[in-house]
Formats: C-alpha cells, structure tokens, sequence
C-alpha cells in the first residue's frame, strides 16, 4: 500500500504572479497529494530546504521571469549536494520550446508549458513521482 505523494510547489525568483502556481497547487491538492506551497519570492535554497523539510517526493517550480534555466539549474545542484537527486523536479511557466532539453539534460523531469491542463499535470505527478510507503 502507498502513502500519498507530497509536493512542494514554489515560485523562485522575483516574478509575483502566482495565480498558476496556486491553481496547481489547488488541483495537486484536490487529486490527494500533500502539497506545500512555499510563496512568492524564494531562493532555490529556501526550495530545496522546505522539501527537505517536508520529506517531499518532488518539487513543482513555476517560472515566469525568464530566468529559468539558472534557477532550476541552481535548484537541481543544491539537491545533488544534499543528495535528494531522488526528488522529482518538474515545473512549468514561460518556457521556451529550445530550452527544454537543457533543463531535462540537467534533471529536470518534465517542464508544462502554457496551456497545459491542470488534468494533464495531475495525471504526470501521479503517474511519474512515486508515493511515500504508508
């Protein structure tokens, strides 16, 4: 028997619009995952920190500043460092379609890019970021 899956859904960087994040939070939430959702304005040391914290399975960032590449990058080090690579790293924002095979070539599991449906992350997490054992 499993446990359910906990998610820490983050907004680095200094972009304030949280709307989507918050959406994805509701629908990861609704679908029977713990989630925690850290707030604007966090470093990726802050990120890497609360999942610790939280015993996470994955972490769900939310970039729409432009600067994703150096914070998942950032995001994904700290985690090798504190070795918790078995966190599951996926995100979504404005993403360009040519930086996506960085950003997986860097370990990040899967990037969501505008106009994804909440079903369809829903139905990736559940399928793809294994469960806490109950």
């Amino acid at each position: 028997m499993t446990g359910r899956i906990r998610v820490v859904v983050a907004k680095p960087g200094l972009d304030g619009h949280d709307r989507g994040a918050k959406v994805v939070a509701r629908a990861l939430r609704d679908a029977g995952m713990e989630v925690v959702y850290t707030g604007l304005h966090q470093t990726p040391e802050q990120i890497v920190a609360t999942a610790l914290q939280e015993d996470a399975d994955a972490i769900g960032l939310s970039v729409l500043s432009g600067a994703h590449m150096t914070l998942f990058r950032r995001l994904v080090e700290l985690l090798t460092e504190q070795h918790a690579g078995d966190i599951v790293v996926f995100g979504g924002g404005i993403i360009p379609d040519a930086d996506i095979p960085e950003l997986e070539q860097i370990g990040v599991a899967k990037i969501f890019t505008p106009g994804a449906s909440t079903q369809a992350i829903v139905d990736w997490v559940t399928e793809h970021v294994p469960a806490h054992a109950a």
